[in-house]
C-alpha cells in the first residue's frame, strides 16, 4: 500500500512552529553573516550577501505565514493580516541605517512598530487562552507568553525612548537597537514555538500535536 499524507495542508500549529524557528534564528544569522557589526537587524538590508538575503527572505516568509494564519478568533485573523502587511513594509522599505536614504520616510519604522505591537497582542491572546485552560502545563505556557509579551514591549519601548532622547541611551550602549530587536524577535519566536503545542513538558500528552503529514 502506498503511504499517503492524511493532511492536505499544514495546520496552524505547524505555521506557529515554522514562524517560531524563523524568528528565533533571524537575529543570530544576520549578525553572524554580516561583514560588519550590525547596529540594528534592519541594517543587514544594506549588507551584501547572505545577511541581506536572509533578512529579506525570512521577513517575506514570516509575512506569508502570518497572511495564511487565521487564528482562533476574528481579532486574531485581522491582526495577523495587519502584521503580515507590516512585516512586508519592514522588508521592502529599508531603514536609514548607516546614512542610507529611505525610499519613503518613516514607513520602515512605522511598519516595525506596528508589527512588534501586534506580536505583543498575540502574546496576550495566547496567554488568555492558556490561562483559561487551568492545568499545570497550560499555566506554564501562559507564563511564557506573558514573559515574551513583556520582553517585546520593553524592547521596543527602549528603542522608542532612545529615539525621543536623541540617541542618549545608544550613545552609551553599543548596538542598543540590534540587541533590543534581537530580544523582541527571540521572544516572539519562543511564544509561537510554545503555541505550536509540539513541545514536551509544557504540553500535556493529550493536547500535544504531531506535525507529521502522515498522522
Amino acid at each position: 500500500m502506498t503511504l499517503k499524507p492524511t493532511r492536505v495542508e499544514i495546520d496552524h500549529h505547524t505555521i506557529k512552529l515554522i514562524v517560531g524557528v524563523i524568528a528565533i534564528s533571524l537575529a543570530t544569522l544576520t549578525s553572524i553573516l554580516a561583514k560588519t557589526p550590525l547596529e540594528s537587524i534592519s541594517a543587514s538590508y544594506h549588507e551584501d550577501g547572505w545577511s541581506s538575503d536572509i533578512f529579506v527572505g525570512f521577513l517575506f516568509a514570516i509575512s506569508a505565514f502570518l497572511l495564511a494564519y487565521h487564528g482562533r478568533s476574528v481579532f486574531e485573523m485581522v491582526i495577523s493580516k495587519i502584521a503580515a502587511i507590516s512585516t512586508l513594509g519592514v522588508a521592502l522599505f529599508p531603514c536609514s541605517c548607516g546614512g542610507h536614504q529611505e525610499i519613503i520616510p518613516y514607513v520602515h519604522y512605522i511598519s516595525a512598530g506596528v508589527m512588534f505591537l501586534i506580536l505583543v497582542a498575540f502574546c496576550g491572546s495566547f496567554f488568555k487562552r492558556a490561562h483559561n485552560k487551568g492545568h499545570t502545563q497550560a499555566l506554564i505556557r501562559a507564563y511564557i507568553y506573558a514573559i515574551c509579551g513583556i520582553a517585546i514591549f520593553i524592547s521596543i519601548g527602549v528603542i522608542g525612548l532612545d529615539s525621543l532622547l536623541k540617541g542618549t541611551i545608544s550613545s552609551r550602549v553599543s548596538r542598543l537597537t540590534y540587541y533590543c530587536e534581537a530580544v523582541a524577535l527571540i521572544a516572539f519566536g519562543i511564544a509561537w514555538l510554545t503555541a505550536s503545542r509540539i513541545l514536551p513538558i509544557i504540553t500535556r500528552r493529550d493536547e500535544r500535536l504531531s506535525i507529521s503529514p502522515f498522522k
